[in-house]
């Protein structure tokens, strides 16, 4: 049980702090206002860096459906486990959604953009072409689930030692932390790379329950691209992963 409250931890930590750039950036009269794209991208890519260094160890910091799937695909992580942290990832997600919405309270109330406020919790395009829009999450989520996968493989098969974690937390805290801000500053700027189903999904879920006044609906419509583009990109790195080491 502990490695599933360590990916609810985890995964409430990297919300918390991603979500909280943005909040920081988009929200009247905070201290990061318009702080813009530089700012949000290195937030998210420090927000990876503090959850993988503070669960990494105990969980391998998957924090992310799409890593934890990726790795199931290639074999490097017990299928029975699947389904246990990613419901662990979602409820640290919506809580992390949460708090955000707590902290930035009354930045909130004086904010009066609905769009602003809902890019505290979720991801929207800026041109709406669902084609477009799904290749966006597939390709940035195929570049981090391909390093993953590529840094990890020096370290999955040590003899003489069991239970090895493997996970983001096997890339170290500060390199997962700069791959995912180059993914947000050479990709992010079509969606926003949600890259992860639970950092998007948990919080939306949390943006259509709040009473918060003023704000829009929920874009449901929109909302299975950064579910399903991840795992369809995660399904390819691990197919590549596959190929270039029976290749080799």
């Amino acid at each position: 049980m502990i490695e599933y409250f360590a990916e609810f931890m985890g995964t409430l930590i990297l919300i918390l702090l991603g979500n909280g750039v943005v909040a920081n950036v988009v929200l009247k009269n905070t201290k990061g206002e318009k702080g813009g794209w530089f700012l949000i991208s290195a937030g998210w890519g420090m927000g990876v860096f503090v959850a993988v260094l503070l669960v990494g160890p105990i969980s391998g910091a998957h924090i992310n459906p799409a890593v934890t799937l990726g790795l199931a695909f290639s074999g490097l992580f017990e299928w029975s486990r699947v389904v246990p942290f990613i419901i662990a990832q979602m409820l640290g997600a919506m809580a992390g959604g949460w708090l955000v919405y707590l902290f930035y309270h009354n930045h909130f109330l004086i904010t009066e953009n609905p769009d602003s406020k809902m890019a505290c919790f979720c991801t929207a395009p800026n041109i709406r072409n669902k084609k477009s829009n799904f290749l966006s999450e597939v390709v940035g989520t195929f570049v981090l689930i391909f390093a993953v996968l590529f840094i990890n493989l020096p370290n999955v098969e040590i003899e003489g030692i069991e239970n090895v974690k493997v996970g983001l937390g096997s890339l170290e805290a500060l390199p997962v932390g700069l791959v995912v801000f180059a993914i947000g500053m050479s990709l992010g700027g079509t969606t926003g790379y949600a890259i992860n189903p639970a950092r998007d999904l948990g919080p939306r879920i949390v943006h259509a329950l709040i009473p918060m006044k003023g704000k829009r609906d929920s874009d449901w419509g929109y909302s299975w691209i950064p579910v399903m583009g991840p795992v369809v990109g995660a399904g390819i790195a691990a197919l590549l992963y596959y190929f270039i080491i029976w290749m080799s």
